[in-house]
């Protein structure tokens, strides 16, 4: 049985007591079912974090609406029209934004583990491209058979997730070769969504540009409720697969050797993190970088070998909200897209990821 060199785990080998005569051991592997204090100690700090943001974005706007009132107007309690503007107005926006946040961060870490890779992400591996074009070529040629952008988006991103499966495929995966297929297939995917977008009219156009940069103008709970229902049943099960997806990090012959099952794991791991980023990409288009950075920022902060998938989520959900703030009062008279705010942020993390990986010697 070999172990995987760049693993976190045989990292620290070098470490081993066995240079004093003892007897040599692997360090424990990652999965072990002991609750971690600093972990629950960051989630809960980040859920607190993440309510306050969501107040702060609801407190912003024309009609300013002081901090103090929010919290009572979101039970419905105090003035009339605060409590309507608050509930009927930008809480459905800011719920929007937090939901598709905590979406991607929980899917960026899913891919980051499953392929022992910190620049793995839905942004990266084509999944979220794949559901641009689909959505993009129902609103431009008409092809959304009745299905709306939720569903045109979850079908795109569940044949890019196809299509890099099966071309990553060669007697099982490996998560070098997913990244690798994955950018492939997502300039594909942006040649297809630039060809639609030239061949559709001014109205169409404009339409699809609004919705590729990762907006959060005029969302409400219609787009917020499909969502809602997709993180109710993939977060518990993106939580359920930590134990299993974290032997990953151990190699996938340390993996079996411990009686995983690398493919399944892989497989289900891919399905559950493409629907997460499907439908958060549906509903609030695909918000750039949120997925790559919030499991990183999320990692360092509760100093794990591997992105927490729900700290990366609280996360995600934080770094969107926040983000959606700036995008409206950055600029005065000027509402932002919150993408190009997330984009602007996540672009040092990239490239800092891109330098640590370079020094590492590895991809991951």
């Amino acid at each position: 049985m070999t172990v995987d060199v760049n693993s976190p785990v045989s990292k620290g080998l070098s470490k081993s007591p066995a240079r004093r005569g003892r007897p040599f051991r692997l360090a424990r592997p990652p999965v072990s079912g002991v609750v971690r204090p600093r972990l629950v100690a960051v989630c809960a700090v980040l859920a607190v974090a993440v309510f306050a943001a969501l107040c702060w974005d609801v407190s912003v706007g024309e009609y300013g609406i002081p901090l103090t009132d929010v919290a009572g107007a979101l039970t419905g309690s105090g003035d009339a029209g605060t409590v309507l503007v608050v509930q009927e107005l930008r809480l459905p926006r800011a719920m929007v934004g937090l939901l598709a946040g905590l979406a991607l961060g929980v899917s960026g870490a899913l891919f980051q583990t499953m392929t022992r890779n910190p620049l793995a992400s839905p942004d990266m591996i084509g999944l979220t491209q794949g559901a641009g074009t689909a959505v993009v070529a129902g609103i431009v040629l008409g092809w959304d058979f009745g299905l709306g952008p939720q569903l045109l988006g979850l079908l795109g991103a569940l044949v890019s997730a196809l299509l890099v499966y099966t071309l990553a495929w060669r007697r099982g995966t490996t998560g070098y070769r997913i990244i690798l297929v994955g950018i492939g297939v997502s300039w594909m995917c942006l040649s297809a969504t630039d060809y639609l977008l030239a061949r559709g009219g001014r109205f169409e156009a404009q339409a699809s540009m609004g919705w590729l940069v990762g907006n959060l103008n005029g969302r409400d709970w219609q787009q917020g409720a499909p969502l809602a229902v997709a993180l109710a049943v993939l977060l518990p099960a993106a939580l359920l697969m930590g134990r299993l997806m974290r032997t990953l990090l151990l190699g996938d012959d340390v993996a079996k050797g411990l009686g995983t099952r690398v493919q399944t794991v892989r497989l289900v791991v891919l399905l559950v993190g493409v629907g997460l980023v499907a439908f958060a990409t549906a509903a609030a288009g695909p918000v750039a970088f949120v997925a790559l950075a919030a499991p990183q920022i999320a990692q360092r902060v509760a100093r794990t070998a591997w992105p927490p998938p729900l700290a990366a989520g609280l996360t995600g959900a934080l770094v969107v909200l926040v983000s959606d703030v700036l995008a409206r009062e950055l600029i005065p008279d000027t509402e932002l897209p919150v993408g190009i705010v997330t984009g602007v942020l996540g672009a040092p993390v990239l490239l800092w990821l891109l330098v640590r990986v370079n020094r590492a010697g590895s991809g991951g």
